[in-house]
Parts: structure tokens; sequence; C-alpha cells
């Protein structure tokens, strides 16, 4: 998200999918999926482009080639692909986490986050991150989106739309106002600094 963002800065629009080179990319891979969308239809069409994610493992095969409405199939189409459309419409990240059971019963949060990439001001690519976690620890991956009867449960869901901005991890901005409060007495009166 903060090479997305830093990219964004610049121009205030999504940025090239050729421009995204995030540090430790290898690391993510495994859990990214990269999409080529067709918007030449009145609802964008999105590709798979990727395979062999960990990801394709929850949905029990890998789906390079294939639209994601296909291969995703209808019962989960109406959970998925509006983050999707949404993304595409606004040209801007959409985050969102959703409960899932596994096939022991255990609930599983699956996050998801989109980030959109433009070509001549048109979104062109989106690369999603899909995580998967329990609290309790474990728990089976293989078939998990579509191994038994229950549908996601949303918990989040969102545009990332305010405050778009970069900052080094780590540093503070020039002209950002810095409070510094003393509380060793009991008066506590607020100094103001503006860093220049």
């Amino acid at each position: 998200m903060n090479t997305w963002l830093r990219l964004f800065a610049r121009a205030q629009t999504a940025p090239a999918v050729w421009e995204y080179q995030p540090a430790r990319l290898e690391e993510e891979l495994s859990d990214l999926i990269y999409y080529t969308v067709d918007i030449s239809t009145p609802t964008p069409r999105l590709t798979i482009q990727s395979e062999g994610t960990r990801i394709s493992r929850a949905y029990g095969h890998t789906g390079k080639g294939v639209l994601l409405d296909d291969y995703i199939g209808p019962r989960l189409a109406p959970f998925v692909m509006p983050f999707y459309h949404e993304c595409v419409a606004r040209g801007l990240p959409v985050y969102s986490v959703a409960d899932i059971d596994d096939v022991y019963g255990r609930v599983v949060a699956y996050e998801r986050l989109l980030l959109p990439f433009q070509t001549d001001g048109k979104v062109c690519h989106i690369i999603a991150s899909l995580k998967t976690f329990c609290e309790d620890g474990g728990f089976e991956i293989k078939n998990l989106m579509r191994g038994n009867d229950a549908l996601p449960r949303p918990k989040l869901r969102a545009v990332i739309d305010q405050d778009l901005f970069h900052r080094a991890p780590g540093r503070i901005a020039a002209a950002d106002v810095v409070e510094f409060v003393d509380q060793s007495g009991p008066a506590v009166t607020p100094e103001t600094i503006e860093l220049n």
C-alpha cells in the first residue's frame, strides 16, 4: 500500500502497473493476484493473470486466463465482484474483511486489498492482496471458499479515499504540528511547535 500511495501522491491518480515495484515483493507474491481489466463492456471484466497463488488453494484450482466472475462462480460473485467494480469505477484502493468457516468450522478472516492501476486515465489492471488468518491459529485453506455451504460474512468494506498521501515511516514532514505536553505537574500546558 505504501508504494502505491507514494506513486499516487505525484499526480493524485492511480499509477501505471509497470511503476509498481515495492520492496520485498517476492515475499508477497503468493498472496497477490494480478488482473487485467476490460472496460469496453458496461460491466468491467477482470481476467486473472496470476497462477499458483496461495489463495488458489482456497478456491480449489488456479485460474490464470479465466474471467474472475467465472472463476468464483455465481454463488460467490455477488459477494466479490462489487469490490472490484468499485475499485475500477473510483480508481482508488478498496479494502474488505469477511469471515468464512473452514471445513472444520473454524472462523477464518479473509482480507482483501485491491489496488488499481491506470493507463491513459483508465483502470486497466488491479493487483489484489488476499490474506487469510484465524485467531485460533491453524486452519484448512484447501477449498476454503468452496468447502461448505456458509457464505462469507462481511465485517468491513471501505473505499480508501481520504488523506491519500505517502509519508516515509518514522519521519515527520515539514510543517507538521507536534505537541509536547509536560505531564509531570498538575497544570498541563501544551506547547505547539511547527516544523520547517
